[in-house]
Parts: structure tokens; C-alpha cells; sequence
């Protein structure tokens, strides 16, 4: 397992990781005026725990999905939900919500797992 981040570290790495994502998309042709389903993802290993990190989301605003069970490429379980905002491909607001959500995940001990979204004519 690598070393644990400071919370500067993985700001730093988001902030880049969400650059590289939208121009990425952009170059393959997606439309800049589109409006995206952005998709943070959240997970950890204890339902409770997860589930009062999703109602805190939810009060403050956001989308969030049903809880899934994944399975790791270890065999290991994790249970992970998603934060689902509508907005354009906007770099700055994406990375807004990554700094909240990192933050809230933090406040939980779980995992803020990064962001996706899908390619948009």
C-alpha cells in the first residue's frame, strides 16, 4: 500500500487528476456546453459509517446514490455510494465539490475515490 497523503498532497494530486480528466475529455470531442453527470465516488468498509456519510451529503445538497457492494481486485469488499452533480465541464466547480467531498469524507474516515463522468455530444 503506498504512504498516506497530507490532506495538501491529495488536494494537490485531485487538483491535477481533475485537469488531466477534463481536457482528456475535451480532446476526445465531448461538448463543452454540455451539461455532465459528474460522478464523485465515496467508499469504505463499515455500512453505518457510509450510510451517515451519505445522509450528510444529502443534506447538504447533493445527489447520492444507493450503496454497492464492489469487490476489489484482492478479493477485499468495499461498500461505496456516489455523489451525482449535474454541471458543466467546468474545471474550477468540479474541483469545489472534490475539496467539500474530500473534506466530508475525511470527516467520516472513509475514502474519496475520485470523480468520472461520461462522454457527452
Amino acid at each position: 500500500m503506498s504512504e498516506e497523503l497530507t490532506h495538501e498532497e491529495l488536494l494537490a494530486e485531485l487538483a491535477e487528476e481533475t485537469a488531466e480528466i477534463v481536457e482528456a475529455i475535451l480532446e476526445d470531442g465531448s461538448n463543452p456546453d454540455a451539461v455532465y453527470m459528474i460522478e464523485h465516488h465515496l467508499s469504505c468498509d463499515n455500512f453505518d459509517v457510509l450510510e451517515k456519510a451519505a445522509i450528510a451529503c444529502f443534506k447538504k445538497g447533493y445527489e447520492v446514490t444507493d450503496p454497492e457492494e464492489l469487490e476489489l481486485e484482492d478479493g477485499s469488499i468495499i461498500l461505496s455510494f456516489d455523489v451525482v452533480v449535474e454541471m458543466n465541464l467546468d474545471e474550477e466547480a468540479i474541483f469545489e465539490d472534490v475539496e467539500k467531498l474530500v473534506a466530508l469524507a475525511k470527516s467520516f474516515d472513509i475514502d474519496y475515490d475520485g470523480w468520472g463522468t461520461y462522454p457527452e455530444e
